[in-house]
């Protein structure tokens, strides 16, 4: 009688995890060894971090001390199980996300940050109208061949008043 009854465990199972129901777990935490062999209670997993991060920033845009917050920089497979759990909360923090897959790249940040992966924006209304702005203009100047020195510069500056850097920090970050 055992050996039937894990047998149809085991076969509710398979069909559990065959019809989706399963889809898309969150990442298996990872807990590093502290000496000794012992689990450090004091490490944290990437999942978490991340969600954490998008929880901060959710709640520092809900109460406008920062007009526009990113997430990490993080591949497509990786935002397609993050973003679920970032709309929740967002929707707790009544903020906006946007899905951004071909991010704003400036002399703010480098490329290679980005290079490759997805963002999602964090933000009240109406500052994805900015952003969108922001990235047409850039985009015009990089067709028309005027996308250095001083225009340049000037997309940088916009994106960093956006993010809510101060005007130090944004000459900080786009000095050569």
């Amino acid at each position: 009688m055992h050996r039937v009854s894990t047998f149809v465990i085991v076969i509710a199972i398979a069909i559990l995890v065959l019809s989706g129901g399963c889809a898309a777990p969150a990442p298996e935490p990872v807990v590093p060894e502290a000496a000794g062999g012992e689990a450090d209670v004091t490490a944290i997993d990437q999942w978490s971090y991340d969600l954490g991060v998008i929880g901060a920033f959710s709640e520092v845009v809900e109460l406008g001390a920062k007009r526009l917050a990113l997430s990490a920089a993080v591949d497509p497979e990786y935002m397609a199980r993050l973003r679920p759990e970032a709309e929740r909360i967002a929707e707790r923090h009544n903020v906006f996300l946007y899905h951004e897959t071909d991010f704003l790249v400036t002399d703010l940040f480098p490329a290679a940050l980005t290079e490759g992966k997805e963002v999602l924006l964090i933000y009240r209304d109406p500052v994805k109208a900015e952003y969108d702005a922001i990235k047409a203009d850039r985009d015009a100047l990089i067709a028309d061949g005027r996308y250095a020195d001083d225009p340049r510069a000037d997309i940088a500056r916009r994106f960093g008043r956006l993010l809510s850097y101060s005007e130090e920090e944004i000459e900080r970050l786009i000095a050569p």
